[in-house]
């Protein structure tokens, strides 16, 4: 990946660092809204996947920042777990918040799927 000033970032590694971003921030904001609502929300396992999920979409977006040659691999690694955390908040059928970091989650794996096949 060629390394460039932000402005002259290629239009689809930019649409997935603001994917990556924006999946980060609502994982972890979604943490709180978890842990208020105890039970399945709170899990330990559930919150990792939290935790996890906002990690990698963080790495993620800074090895494309960067214009990392690494970042088709790690874009590879947060596509699967943006899937497994995206899998785990839509079984919270009718929670609204849970939904909406679903589809947060599943958009940056497709985001994140195609750079890491596009950049392989």
């Amino acid at each position: 990946m060629t390394r460039t000033a932000m402005n002259l970032i290629d239009p689809a590694v930019r649409r997935c660092i603001d994917e990556c971003v924006r999946c980060h921030e609502v994982c972890l904001s979604t943490i709180p809204y978890c842990l208020e609502q105890g039970g399945r929300h709170a899990e330990e396992a559930h919150i990792t996947l939290l935790l996890d999920c906002g990690d990698i979409c963080q790495t993620s977006a800074d090895f494309m920042l960067r214009g990392s040659d690494e970042h088709a691999r790690i874009c590879a690694a947060c596509a699967a777990v943006c899937q497994r955390c995206a899998e785990d908040c839509d079984q919270f059928v009718g929670d609204d918040i849970m939904d909406a970091c679903a589809d947060v989650c599943w958009r940056c794996a497709d985001h994140c799927d195609q750079m890491a096949v596009a950049h392989a």
